[in-house]
C-alpha cells in the first residue's frame, strides 16, 4: 500500500518538463518521508567536451549553508600544518603512519587533505585513494598551505566536483531536512560556481540541463533560462 502510494506521488510531474526553482522545492517537499534525512543531490550536463583536458571543469565550493552531516576528514600533515588540522577538527591527522594503515584500501575518512610538500608521501596511495575519487588536488583545494581553512571548509559543507563522461557534473548541495531558501541558496551559489569555472574554449551552451533530487527519488528537470 505504502509503496502504491509512493509511486502514485512520483508520477505526478512531467518528466519531460523543465519546472522552475521553486515549483521543484515544493515538489521535493511533497514526496514520500523516509525514515532518514535525505541528501539532495544536483546533476548539470554542461556543454563542454571531456575528452579535452582543456575543457574540464572540476573545483570545490563552500556552500552558504552548511550539509548538517558529519564529514571525516583525514589531513596528512605534519609540523606545525599537525596543529593547524587538529584546531580546525581533522578527525584524522598523519603522515607516513596512515600510509601504511591505508595501503589496504580500508578507507574510514569521506575526503583527504595535505600540503603541496607531502603530495609525494600521499601520491604512494594513488591506486587506493584515486579509484574512490579521495585523491587530494589543488583545484578542489585539498592540496594547501592553509590546512585550517580547509578543513574547517569541508566540515562546514563543501561539495566537490569534477566533469564526468559526457560532461555531467555531480554534487550534494543539501538535505531533505533544509527549508525551500536554504537549499536554493545553495543551488544558486553552486551553479554560479560552475559558471565562473566555464572554459575558455568551451563554444555554445555551456549549462545545458540541470536536475535535482533526493537520494532516493526523481529528478526533477529546472528550468536553465533562469540562469
Amino acid at each position: 500500500m505504502k509503496e502504491t502510494k509512493y509511486k502514485k506521488e512520483l508520477v505526478e510531474f512531467d518528466v519531460e518538463k523543465a519546472y522552475k526553482t521553486e515549483e521543484v522545492m515544493e515538489m521535493l517537499k511533497k514526496q514520500p518521508k523516509r525514515k532518514f534525512v535525505e541528501s539532495v543531490d544536483v546533476a548539470v550536463k554542461l556543454g563542454i567536451d571531456p575528452k579535452k583536458s582543456d575543457q574540464n571543469v572540476r573545483g570545490a565550493l563552500t556552500l552558504p549553508n552548511s550539509l548538517g552531516k558529519k564529514i571525516t576528514v583525514i589531513a596528512f600533515v605534519e609540523g606545525d600544518k599537525a596543529e593547524e588540522a587538529k584546531k580546525a577538527g581533522a578527525d584524522i591527522i598523519g603522515s607516513d603512519d596512515l600510509i601504511d594503515k591505508y595501503k589496504d584500501g580500508n578507507i574510514d575518512f569521506d575526503v583527504a587533505v595535505t600540503t603541496p610538500a607531502l603530495m609525494k608521501t600521499v601520491s604512494k596511495l594513488a591506486k587506493v585513494l584515486g579509484p574512490k575519487g579521495l585523491m587530494p588536488n589543488p583545484k578542489s583545494g585539498t592540496v594547501t598551505e592553509n590546512i585550517e581553512k580547509a578543513v574547517k571548509d569541508l566540515k562546514h559543507g563543501q561539495v566537490i566536483f569534477k566533469s564526468e563522461q559526457q560532461g555531467i557534473i555531480q554534487g550534494t548541495i543539501a538535505n531533505s531536512g533544509m527549508d525551500n531558501a536554504q537549499i536554493t541558496e545553495n543551488l544558486n551559489s553552486f551553479i554560479a560556481e560552475l559558471q565562473r569555472l566555464r572554459p575558455a574554449s568551451s563554444k555554445g551552451i555551456y549549462i545545458k540541463d540541470i536536475y535535482l533530487s533526493t537520494s532516493m527519488g526523481p529528478g526533477y528537470r529546472i528550468d536553465v533560462s533562469q540562469f
